[in-house]
């Protein structure tokens, strides 16, 4: 009972962590700034999150995984602000969100967790939902940009792996290296020219909130979750990023975006249910 109730909150923060996720397209493009400046800045704060959220547990090792691990996420995290920048936020997302294959993939040989045939089921379909969830927006776009956000599908989804190898080690230091190696990596950048007072306001938000409170709670999840359902579970996070432009913008959504929309959290749903049904 125990470990089904701590399997229930890891989807609960994997839900969480994929809310603040789904805010950064939108505030990444209002800091007008330099994408390694961003990527850069938004780390430094994360790391600083993570330093107090984790004080009493952070455990660095420096073992082969662990610096793998951090290296996989400062490029994911770095080569998104990128890609923001370069190409559209459909392109960068749909590209990046080619995840779950590479995490099927890896998880096998990595993890020997074997995905199922319901498992590739949903894959399948919730790549169909998100070519019709981008349907209107899709664009050949720059190049760079869309290189960036396909090889942030690959990185993303080798992170995913190593973080979840770690599950009985200290899977937030991974987190946490990877954060200074990105703080590192945007520090030439910072100081060609400043973002405006709103541009701060939004990089403090994505430091605090888009980063660093959201990789708490997937860190914390990881170790009560598979790789399959810490990629999956979070492939909610494109369909909540036009409700913030809704929101704050008051962008309709387009129909074909809301069937798209209503395969991917279909698919997802049900994936779940007939797991939780299996236990």
């Amino acid at each position: 009972m125990g470990a089904r109730r701590e399997h229930s909150r890891a989807i609960l923060f994997l839900l969480l962590a994929a809310l603040l996720w789904s805010t950064g397209g939108f505030f990444i493009k209002w800091v007008d700034w330099h994408p390694m400046a961003i990527a850069g800045g938004r780390s430094a704060i994360s790391a600083v999150v993570f330093a107090v959220a984790f004080r009493k547990t952070l455990k660095i090792t420096w073992s082969p995984v662990q610096l793998t691990a951090a290296v996989a996420y400062a490029l994911t995290v770095s080569l998104f602000v990128v890609a923001n920048k370069l190409t559209t936020a459909a392109n960068t997302i749909l590209l990046q969100y080619t995840a779950p294959v590479h995490v099927a993939l890896l998880s096998a040989w990595l993890l020997k967790e074997q995905p199922s045939r319901r498992d590739w089921l949903t894959i399948t379909a919730v790549l169909a939902g998100m070519i019709l969830f981008f349907f209107d927006q899709m664009s050949p776009g720059n190049l760079l940009g869309n290189l960036c956000a396909l090889f942030t599908g690959l990185t993303f989804g080798l992170f995913i792996v190593l973080l979840r190898k770690q599950r009985d080690a200290s899977p937030a230091a991974s987190v946490f290296l990877g954060n200074i190696f990105t703080a590192f990596a945007g520090l030439p950048f910072m100081f060609d020219s400043l973002p405006s007072p709103a541009g701060w306001a939004g990089l403090a938000f994505l430091g605090v909130f888009q980063l660093g409170l959201a990789y708490v709670f997937y860190t914390r999840a990881i170790s009560h979750v598979t790789a399959m359902e810490a990629v999956l579970i979070t492939l909610i996070e494109p369909v909540l990023n036009p409700i913030w432009v809704f929101l704050l913008m008051g962008e309709t959504p387009s129909f074909t975006a809301l069937v798209g929309g209503t395969v991917i959290i279909g698919a997802v749903t049900a994936r779940q249910i007939i797991e939780a049904r299996r236990c």
